[in-house]
């Protein structure tokens, strides 16, 4: 992400990223429910309420624009009791029970508490929300009962939501209002209109600008329901809400099965398990985003429900083995959008690969860099591992043939990006873009051991893996495509790298790769979880990479939940940091990948059952973008952090990646095999499930079961010419 939770800066010379999420109220806090489809996403409480408070994150967006800032639902002028709130396991709907609290009807009788049944339901289409608010008399005799609606729409831009200060804003337009709803609108300082259209079936007794207002006439266990479609731009009402809500719904429920249908599945016996899994792959469903060029997963809510290419990248390598379709996507998108030009004020070079795409007001108008912003030093090398890992999937020559050009050109920007020793370093070209372009990319994620910031063009440990990773690859697919003298020369581009980096990286003081080199030449000698992604890419001498593996499960990096992201006894270490302590799920995920390639079963299986525990604590069985670096407690579960977004794309992707290590799984497309590499289950797990693992067109399921002294594998389904094979 390019944003961090703002904090004090320590001395004069650090100054925090102006674009730092400074919310003033914490999602953890409000435990906010949210539910996205498309460009849109809503943030709302258990009650399904929009609250207009200072600072505060609630609402409806749509490409970065929040188009509703308030829904206030109150019966009789008070705000209903709630009962419950369930957000299903598939995140289509949000539905919130709620009953009166004690008050007069229309008639002035009184009328207790827990007598009139509110069911609210909620979900998203395409530009546009639906509702269905359903009453019903659960008392003996007649109720007039008032039900209010409270809307505004304020139109800020999300960059403004995360805490940004705008010296001017567009204009408000006057309510247009019709019997059976109103639109809302502004004209930004772009001169773009930005329009939300309400409206309600039946229609309202009255309805303005700020409100509308229905009185139920409710007999003894009498019914009424009120629906309300809430429509962006040129999304507005065309058949009525009751219409538009029952096909938005079928529409929703036909897109969920057809996602489904195109991925694998993994379930088990375990229960908690069985509900983490099930709720990331709803999560990473709900955030892929259909694009031309295929799904898409949108990096997260609410700061990130946009295209950002490492987190795509990345989420999409660690689910690769049971959705190939979403690496294609995430390919075919990101080449799309390749750089191909110099433009300092986006940081964009021909070849690079895009870092993260905004379509806000503040965006167009560049008050901020992100409408297409391309300062990651990462995401270039890692669109070409992922091409390459994608190969090896699927064997998909035709798919890796029309992206060679792409490929091509970000393997160039890595070679002129090479110093003379042939590591791939950034330093941003405008001081409107981001200090550090790394994942961990806030202002004071890279130091050294005496807390001071690194300086100068910097060079991280991580990217040189991913760059030697991404020439191999390069390599690999040139072969396939009779590039003889091309590949050649990117494998011992990669070979030169590898041997510059072992002499150059490698700290004996501390038994660990350096976090980095600064402008300088010198190491930063600070342990951090960037290590562990060396040990994925092969590029790690295999001595010390066993002993970087083992070193992160030290208590200093280990908190018994997941691998810090720096160690307790750094100078920066602060577990509530958003860089410097805390703890990021794919962070380890990438990890767990890096120890299974090493035959480290037992810690990859500490590691799983850490990640596991963590999200089993967590509201939804869902695991956020981070949470804090504290030591795990009996009794005691993680700790939040204030401002991580949940759900989150590569957070979601990290089970199914625990999944993928723990097996060995790996596919061969030549011999038309699933391959299981000495395959093992963590001490909780007894059992899995993986339904159609697909190959070539056929497809296979299997069930994966622990026995004392070993794992036995049972193929139940084979559809096709595909076999499945095991190594112990």
């Amino acid at each position: 992400m390019n944003v961090l939770a703002s904090h004090a800066a320590e001395s004069s010379t650090e100054t925090p990223e102006p674009f730092s999420v400074s919310a003033a109220v914490s999602l953890q806090e409000r435990r906010y429910r949210t539910i996205k489809s498309g460009d849109t996403f809503g943030v709302f409480d258990h009650g399904g309420d929009i609250l207009s408070v200072p600072g505060g994150t609630d609402g409806l967006y749509f490409r970065d624009t929040r188009h509703l800032s308030r829904l206030e639902l109150t019966l009789g002028g008070v705000q209903p009791l709630l009962l419950s709130s369930t957000l299903a396991a598939d995140n289509v709907m949000l539905t919130s029970d709620l009953s009166n609290a004690s008050m007069s009807d229309l008639g002035v009788a009184a009328l207790e508490q827990g007598v009139i049944h509110v069911q609210r339901s909620l979900f998203l289409g395409d530009a546009a929300c639906h509702g269905r608010i359903a009453v019903r008399n659960f008392g003996f005799t007649r109720h007039r009962v008032r039900l209010e609606l409270r809307f505004e729409a304020d139109f800020a831009d999300l960059f403004e939501v995360r805490g940004m200060h705008r010296e001017r804003r567009g204009d408000r337009l006057p309510a247009a209002l019709t019997p059976d709803g109103v639109t809302l609108s502004y004209c930004g300082l772009d001169a773009l209109v930005r329009s939300t259209r309400l409206a309600f079936d039946p229609a309202p007794q009255a309805v303005n600008g700020s409100g509308a207002v229905f009185d139920l006439e409710l007999e003894p266990g009498g019914r009424a329901t009120v629906f309300i479609e809430i429509a962006f731009g040129s999304g507005a009402a065309s058949r009525g809400p009751c219409a538009a809500f029952l096909a938005a719904y079928v529409q929703a429920k036909r897109r969920l099965r057809a996602s489904t249908a195109r991925a694998a599945t993994v379930s088990s016996p375990h229960e908690a398990f069985k509900e983490t899994m099930c709720r990331s792959a709803s999560d990473l469903r709900m955030l892929a985003t259909d694009k031309p060029t295929g799904p898409y997963p949108y990096a997260g809510i609410p700061w990130f429900s946009t295209a950002f290419g490492r987190d795509a990248l990345i989420t999409a390598l660690l689910t690769l083995a049971f959705d190939p379709a979403l690496a294609l996507g995430v390919l075919r998108f990101l080449a799309q959008e390749q750089a191909t030009t110099f433009d300092p004020a986006s940081e964009a070079e021909p070849g690079k690969i895009l870092h993260e795409m905004r379509g806000g007001e503040m965006a167009v108008l560049r008050e901020v860099p992100f409408r297409r912003y391309y300062g990651s030093v990462d995401s270039t090398p890692l669109f070409v591992m992922l091409a390459g890992a994608y190969f090896h999937r699927t064997g998909d020559l035709p798919s890796l043939q029309a992206l060679w050009p792409n490929i091509d050109l970000a393997l160039g920007w890595m070679d002129r990006r090479a110093d003379a020793e042939g590591f791939v370093r950034y330093q941003r070209s405008t001081e409107d873009g981001l200090a550090n372009q790394g994942w961990k990319d806030s202002y004071d994620s890279i130091s050294h051991s005496d807390g001071s910031l690194a300086r100068g063009a910097i060079a991280l440990c991580e990217v040189q893996a991913y760059v030697y990773a991404a020439r191999r690859a390069g390599a690999d697919i040139a072969r396939r495509l009779g590039l003889q003298t091309q590949a050649a020369a990117l494998d011992a581009g990669a070979e030169h790298l590898r041997q510059a980096f072992e002499a150059r990286f490698w700290c004996r003081r501390l038994g660990t790769y350096a976090l980095a080199l600064d402008g300088d030449g010198q190491q930063c000698q600070v342990r951090s979880s960037n290590a562990g992604h060396v040990l994925m890419t092969g590029i790690a001498a295999p001595e010390r990479a066993c002993q970087v593996a083992r070193g992160l499960l030290h208590a200093r990096m280990f908190s018994g939940w997941g691998i810090r992201t720096l160690a307790s006894d750094e100078a920066r270490y602060n577990p509530m940091s958003y860089h410097n302590g805390s703890i990021w799920p794919h962070d380890n995920a990438l990890i767990a990948l890096g120890m299974a390639r090493l035959g480290l079963r037992a810690e990859t299986a500490r590691l799983f059952e850490g990640i596991q525990a963590s999200a089993g604590a967590m509201d939804l069985r869902r695991l956020p973008e981070l949470f804090c670096g504290f030591p795990r407690r009996p009794g005691q579960g993680p700790t939040s952090y204030p401002v991580a977004c949940s759900p989150q794309a590569w957070a979601a992707a990290t089970l199914p990646a625990f999944v993928q290590a723990s097996l060995g799984l790996s596919f061969d497309p030549e011999a038309r095999a699933v391959r299981l590499d000495r395959p093992d289950l963590p001490g909780f797990l007894d059992g899995l499930t993986l339904r159609n693992l697909s190959l070539g067109g056929a497809r296979v399921s299997m069930v994966v079961n622990r026995t004392p002294g070993e794992v036995s594998v049972s193929v139940i389904e084979r559809v096709g010419d595909i076999q499945v094979v095991t190594t112990n």
